[in-house]
């Protein structure tokens, strides 16, 4: 199976809860049903009132049976929701009566939903800016314990099938952190690291990307990412991680086995770490352009609990394929 089959088997497998906060856009509600009727969540929840989502589902042509629409508004979760937002931001200095008010809003809703087990993940964005997105996320879900960063990863879907494993990579942070301290780098690496295993199934090896390899030239750019490897390798001691190390040492064996001597990540890299926003972006269009490769993300990683920000160019099929690679992820403990 390819990475989307895969995933859809897992969520399928999983049959977690998935919460849709922008109820009332009509890709939405086209992707709520298509969820359910592929069985990839045991619950698919839309936010929004009966009447506005119904109206979308008429337009729309689409048969809500089997999918959860819910009014934040009138939900006796609210009191509940509102007392865990106050406390959440009491010390930016939250009235009662302004988290009762404002936690209704479908994103902060959708997050706490997540945040109090009363949804697995959270998928948003088709109406939504990013920065939205990831607001609701940190203010609510938080990141997981051990991490002050979120960043996001790329699965990259090549042709030929000798790259990586059979031909998917994990490419890392492509779209979150522009210009990562060392501190952020090393967040970004443990968190691609984890993606690998819920995204390939597989131990990750990863390659920590440089203009320079092992010290082949000198730079404030290569000693942030030696610093980021230390803390890599202190936080994480049994991954296997290697770096400074050039794209070509990072993944092809001939290469790698003569910069990189006795490295066992050279030439072997199954998920790579760039230095920063730049080399991220435009690495992941380069290999998808000119090498016709599948890119499915931005994924976000780092965060406690499962979240995602779609484009909001995004298709229908887009949501339904993200919705399902967002409930697969901390399956490693499910």
């Amino acid at each position: 199976m390819n990475f989307v089959e895969t995933m859809k088997q897992t969520a399928k497998d999983l049959q977690r809860r998935l919460v849709l906060p922008e109820g009332t856009e009509p890709r939405m509600v086209r992707a709520a049903r298509q969820l359910v009727d592929e069985s990839l969540a045991a619950e698919v929840v839309l936010l929004g009132s009966q009447d506005a989502v119904s109206k979308v589902a008429k337009e729309e042509d689409v048969d809500l049976t089997g999918v959860t629409v819910l009014d934040p508004a009138g939900s006796d979760r609210r009191q509940a929701y509102a007392d865990e937002y106050q406390e959440l931001r009491k010390k930016k200095g939250m009235s009662a009566e302004e988290a009762f008010e404002q936690i209704v809003e479908p994103l902060k809703w959708g997050a706490m939903m997540v945040r109090m087990k009363d949804a697995d993940a959270m998928v948003a964005g088709a109406e939504n800016s990013t920065g939205n997105v990831l607001l609701a996320a940190f203010q609510i879900i938080k990141t997981a314990p051990g991490t002050k960063f979120a960043s996001s990863c790329f699965v990259m879907r090549m042709n030929d099938p000798k790259w990586g494993v059979d031909g998917h990579m994990i490419f890392s942070d492509c779209a979150t952190i522009p210009d990562p301290t060392a501190e952020q780098l090393a967040e970004i690496t443990v968190a691609a690291a984890q993606s690998c295993r819920t995204f390939l199934k597989v131990e990750p090896q990863v390659a920590m990307l440089s203009f320079s390899t092992k010290g082949s030239a000198k730079d404030e750019s290569v000693d942030k990412v030696l610093d980021a490897l230390a803390q890599v390798k202190e936080r994480e001691p049994k991954l296997s991680v290697d770096g400074e190390l050039q794209l070509d040492a990072a993944v092809v064996e001939s290469v790698g086995s003569k910069k990189a001597p006795g490295s066992t990540v050279a030439g072997n890299a199954n998920t790579l770490i760039f230095p920063d926003l730049n080399a991220g972006n435009i690495g992941y269009k380069l290999v998808q352009r000119f090498a016709g490769a599948d890119a499915y993300g931005p994924f976000l990683q780092g965060f406690a609990k499962p979240v995602s920000d779609l484009s909001r160019g995004c298709s229908v099929e887009d949501i339904v394929t993200t919705s399902a690679v967002t409930l697969c992820q901390g399956s490693e403990g499910a």
